[in-house]
């Protein structure tokens, strides 16, 4: 057997070992995490080794990872930045060999919280866990670094109210397992039929929602495929002739809907509330085509998980805060900060490219 094979049948054992009892003493692995940071604040790390995973691959990503290193550069210490294209196999994957490897804290972006109790638990039994994007809350995780995602989905359905007086809606997003899809997606629907606020609320993604001046013709997801997730917007434009607006969740739905309308002559004639900070969105954003869109901040995700693990590993747990969660709200971008807003973001990305070539 080899060293890699048994460190990682070592894991194995330690996961089924932990068991149902693993689940319920949650708190006692986030009070065990933090007795390993305070014995950090007697011996810290001369050099630390931390990890970022995102939950797939994107342009998004990209950007998160030009801010976890050029923190890693700042801070002095090592860090791995992993992008998990096959789901949630691949991401499990890619976090065990991380333990493997013996990294000290992991930052990750869950792709199924519920289904993957048994890697995150493990995550903090063997080494630190965070994570940003996409929260766990569940998991024993020390802290979440993001934005409340049903604010956000909010944010872009007032957005989408504000531009579309009604009509049909079509909504897109890559997979509802993740607890921001989920979110998200109902701060979408909530915003934009004017109801009141409550994160509890979930509308059926099969259901079709006739209220306030809207239909909500549906949900189409496409697990991160970008083939299957340009297919379905070509498809529910063919089937809706009638579709006044659509809003892609994910950033690369919205850029491929822009690219769509674009194809088929269909620009500002479909509108589109747009997440993220997709090139051809912000160029949509400029000529009017895209009412505008909701931006998170990858690169503070990126930035900030770096910090704070570089910090639990010199001991100091001071970043977290009492609620375990640091908020780093959305904005809402639109033509009259578009301009300020890309130079800033193109700035960000010189000095992550900068950090990769140290």
């Amino acid at each position: 057997m080899s060293m890699k094979q048994a460190l990682l049948s070592s894991l194995v054992l330690a996961a089924s070992t932990l068991g149902i009892a693993g689940i319920a003493s949650q708190g006692d692995l986030v009070a065990n995490q933090k007795a390993r940071i305070a014995e950090f604040a007697k011996q810290p790390k001369s050099r630390a080794h931390v990890a970022f995973v995102s939950n797939g691959v994107a342009d998004f990503w990209t950007i998160a990872k030009a801010g976890a290193i050029a923190a890693g550069k700042e801070l002095g210490c090592d860090v791995t930045v992993e992008f998990p294209g096959g789901g949630l196999s691949d991401q499990k994957r890619m976090l065990e060999d991380l333990l493997i490897r013996g990294v000290d804290g992991i930052s990750v972006s869950p792709i199924d919280p519920k289904n993957q109790v048994e890697v995150l638990t493990l995550i903090a039994e063997k080494s630190l866990l965070i994570t940003n994007d996409s929260d766990a809350p569940a998991a024993p995780r020390l802290c979440y670094i993001g934005m409340d995602n049903y604010i956000a989905g909010r944010m872009c359905g007032e957005l989408a109210r504000d531009g579309c007086k009604g009509g049909e809606v079509a909504i897109f997003i890559g997979r509802l397992e993740q607890d921001n899809a989920k979110r998200r997606r109902q701060g979408f629907i909530d915003g934009l039929l004017g109801r009141s606020s409550d994160p509890t609320r979930y509308d059926e993604p099969s259901k079709v929602i006739s209220e306030s001046g809207y239909t909500i013709v549906g949900t189409w997801t496409d697990s991160f495929d970008r083939a299957k997730a340009k297919a379905n917007i070509e498809d529910v434009m063919i089937k809706h002739p009638k579709l006044a607006l659509v809003t892609g969740l994910f950033e690369y739905n919205s850029t491929l809907a822009v690219e769509v309308f674009k194809q088929s002559g269909k620009s500002g004639k479909i509108l589109i509330a747009a997440f993220d900070e997709g090139a051809d969105v912000i160029e949509g954003i400029r000529k009017g085509t895209v009412l505008g869109t909701v931006v998170q901040d990858p690169y503070g995700y990126g930035h900030e998980s770096v910090k704070m693990l570089h910090a639990f590993t010199k001991g100091d747990f001071s970043m977290v805060p009492s609620d375990g969660i640091l908020s780093i709200p959305a904005r809402v971008i639109k033509k009259d900060n578009v301009d300020a807003f890309w130079t800033d973001l193109k700035a960000k990305l010189e000095a992550g490219k900068a950090a990769t070539k140290v």
